[in-house]
């Protein structure tokens, strides 16, 4: 097993003539990368060194804020003290009513940036409901579980609005008195269609991951939920990135919106990346092994291209004496929330997945991020890597090649 750096001369070779599957057709290049080539130089960074960092300093503090007490007890009993540069610089806006459009990298903080004045917004008046409209199942769980946390206690409720579930057991819960609805566009728009959800009853409505969620081809659904939504309401857009489609949407459906964005780079500082070369395909999964019988790969994401190839590759390591699980779009949801559960609580320390899991699972202490397979685009790059070196934690992606 080798690992080295590769020189400028050759950063544009290519990986394959694939082009990306989106529902909807979309054959649009990704934000200046295309679906077919990819710098092989954007695979190497190393981490900042700590003295070279510049550190934030927030302007408020979270008891500071203008927020409903039993709010701030919950947010002291999580830990939070000082707010991370999305939660500081938005979080005043959406206490003031403004609507927003936060562009961050992912594991900044933005659940809490937008849940807690939204929290606070229905405690403040029980009539205000928030829903909030993610792309993949498994960040829709992430953020019921925040919710759950922040508002333990304070008789707020809550219900998960997604596919791969019972589509009965949601229909009746649409029917109770529910403070927050979080969902994937797919089954929320299956629901509103269904008159089970009115849109118009909602007076907060939260587009996380938006630039996701238009990769997925879901920004359709996304208009036509916007557009049942009433005159009055505060609209809060978050993304990592801003692409066209996305900008053409919030200046549809927002009002005036204030633009916070706190990205600095494309990928994360706190994130070692380089490359692993596997000269024979063969030993591909050798070379695996070998790295995850290093004492330092401690919980390890690895991510592949297929489905099948993830369950393979899975198994594979099963066999070779390491406890794994996978995670990808032919398992059942609750096959797929057992998997992260028994990844979270350390029952198994490697997790082989496909992209449906490089957004939203928010894992503490993922030590390393392995891809197996070469992402289709820069943009999946970042966000699969983005599972590691979270908040000031840093951590390593290594790529095959």
């Amino acid at each position: 097993m080798q690992k080295r750096r590769f020189n400028n001369s050759n950063s544009n070779r290519k990986f394959g003539d694939r082009s990306r599957f989106r529902r909807g057709g979309s054959s649009q290049k990704k934000r200046g990368f295309s679906a077919t080539r990819i710098d092989i130089s954007k695979f190497i960074q190393k981490v900042m060194p700590a003295e070279e960092d510049i550190a934030y300093k927030p302007e408020n503090k979270f008891i500071d804020f203008e927020i409903d007490n039993r709010l701030k007890t919950s947010v002291v009993r999580k830990g939070y003290s000082e707010p991370t540069p999305i939660q500081d610089k938005i979080i005043p806006l959406i206490l003031k009513g403004r609507d927003v459009v936060g562009i961050a990298n992912t594991g900044t903080g933005k659940t809490a940036a937008f849940l807690i004045p939204a929290i606070n917004k229905t405690l403040l008046n029980k009539r205000n409901k928030t829903i909030i409209i993610v792309p993949t199942r498994e960040l829709a769980f992430q953020i019921e579980k925040e919710f759950r946390e922040f508002t333990f206690g304070m008789h707020l409720f809550s219900m998960l609005c997604i596919g791969g579930t019972s589509v009965r057991d949601q229909l009746r819960k649409a029917k109770m008195n529910n403070d927050f609805v979080i969902g994937t566009p797919g089954r929320i728009k299956d629901l509103v269609q269904r008159k089970a959800l009115n849109m118009a009853n909602f007076q907060t409505i939260v587009l996380d991951e938006a630039d996701r969620m238009l990769d997925m081809g879901f920004v359709e659904d996304m208009r036509f939920l916007m557009a049942q939504m009433p005159a009055q309401k505060q609209a809060l857009l978050f993304s990592a990135t801003l692409p066209d489609e996305i900008e053409r949407l919030s200046r549809q459906f927002l009002n005036n919106p204030e633009k916070v964005s706190v990205k600095t780079r494309e990928s994360s500082t706190n994130v070692n990346q380089d490359i692993v070369k596997v000269g024979d395909p063969a030993k591909k999964l050798d070379v695996l092994c070998d790295l995850l019988n290093k004492k330092e790969f401690t919980k390890v994401l690895v991510f592949g291209k297929t489905k099948h190839g993830v369950e393979k590759l899975s198994k594979s390591l099963m066999q070779k004496g390491f406890k794994a699980e996978s995670i990808h779009g032919d398992k059942t949801q609750s096959r797929r929330k057992r998997a992260v559960d028994m990844f979270k609580s350390g029952i198994v320390r490697i997790l082989v997945a496909t992209d449906v899991a490089a957004r939203g699972l928010d894992i503490d202490n993922v030590s390393h991020v392995i891809n197996y397979d070469i992402p289709a685009t820069y943009d999946d790059y970042v966000h699969r890597i983005g599972r590691t070196g979270r908040g000031k934690k840093k951590g390593e992606a290594l790529t095959f090649i």
